[in-house]
């Protein structure tokens, strides 16, 4: 303890404050272990809430639909009044290593209206001048403007959901697409 004191000492001292006490410094510790095992605290909370989400999600995507499919139900009402109904899920998400070439796929079959196109271009602090200019004629300036292309992911996720209906073929892992189901309960009134 007393090395500690002695590093804030050294510490305070090189900050022009003239003397700390003994008391003050209990007390700026003190502090400092209630912040520590705070965030030590929050990490196990978050970690406790992940592990809750991931056991809801299989209750009410695997656990339930699959009882009810077997019952041959989809929907049922609880004695409180709550609604249970069993719906459709879907889902994508395009692998990063097969970003282009699902890009090419959508624009070969007429579906590159989703692919959104970004063009950005990154100034530095007081190159005002040079961002305004870029506006007018980027290429001209001899910038190199960055470009993105994505599709939103809920853009993506509904038209997976459009073509599964439609009864439409398309390479579905190539964009990371799955379907499923939600048990969805809805409470009574």
């Amino acid at each position: 303890m007393s090395d500690i004191l002695g590093m804030f000492e050294d510490d305070s001292a090189s900050h022009g404050a003239e003397s700390v006490s003994t008391e003050d410094l209990k007390s700026v510790a003190a502090i400092a272990r209630r912040i520590r095992d705070t965030e030590e605290e929050i990490m196990r909370t978050e970690a406790f809430l992940k592990e809750r989400k991931q056991a809801l999600q299989k209750l009410t995507d695997e656990d339930l639909p699959s009882v009810l499919e077997e019952m041959g139900v989809k929907s049922f009402t609880l004695d409180d009044g709550s609604k249970v109904d069993v719906k459709p899920l879907y889902g994508a998400s395009i692998p990063v290593a097969r970003k282009e070439e699902a890009f090419e796929w959508l624009r070969d079959h007429g579906f590159d209206d989703i692919i959104k196109n970004n063009v950005t271009c990154v100034f530095g602090r007081g190159e005002d001048d040079k961002a305004n200019a870029f506006q007018q004629m980027a290429m001209e300036r001899g910038l190199d403007p960055m470009q993105k292309q994505d599709v939103h992911s809920s853009t993506l996720r509904a038209w997976v959901k459009e073509r599964v209906e439609n009864g439409d073929e398309f390479p579905m892992e190539l964009f990371g697409a799955f379907v499923g189901q939600r048990a969805v309960i809805k409470k009574g009134k």
